[in-house]
């Protein structure tokens, strides 16, 4: 995909990112309760992520947001400990090397605010998610950690920074 840019979200992207996040859960079938589309943030996540130590990146294409993701504390653990949040993407972006970016992004985000791990919660069935963690050095831990208010998400994965 040519033209495309990760950058910072806007006050003004809140409405697309939340659209966007809202839609792969109706294409995956991922369930609703217990997972990210409960966040009572989920319309206000410029907001949401202009707290301290946290950023949230959109990609755009074309003036059309097409995958987000983002770092924030992971609440109710060490504070060396963030959580790789969010991260979604339309299916016309994926395959093509754009979530691998977006981690890089992230997870260097990641570091200059100083975390030394990082945290991620998925489904089990979102095998190319899976795959794009472990490659960039995710690895399965055995339980969650924290409290993300997530019950339904039951694959736990770890990486030192």
């Amino acid at each position: 995909m040519e033209n495309y840019s990760i950058r910072k979200i806007n006050k003004e992207d809140n409405a697309a990112v939340a659209q966007l996040i809202r839609s792969v859960f109706d294409e995956m079938d991922i369930p609703k309760v217990g997972t990210a589309y409960e966040d009572p943030y989920l319309d206000l996540m410029f907001e949401e992520y202009s707290k301290p130590r946290s950023v949230y990146y959109v990609v755009e294409h074309n003036d059309r947001i097409v995958g987000a993701a983002g770092i924030a504390p992971l609440a109710n653990e060490a504070v060396s400990i963030c959580e790789l949040q969010k991260m979604y993407f339309l299916p016309e972006t994926r395959g093509m090397g754009i979530g691998t970016e977006m981690m890089e992004v992230c997870l260097q985000s990641a570091r200059n605010f100083g975390y030394e791990k990082c945290y991620l919660e998925t489904m089990p069935f979102m095998h190319d998610a899976q795959k794009l963690y472990k490659k960039t050095g995710f690895e399965n831990i055995d339980g969650p950690m924290g409290s993300t208010g997530h019950s339904s998400c039951p694959v736990w994965m770890l990486k030192d920074l």
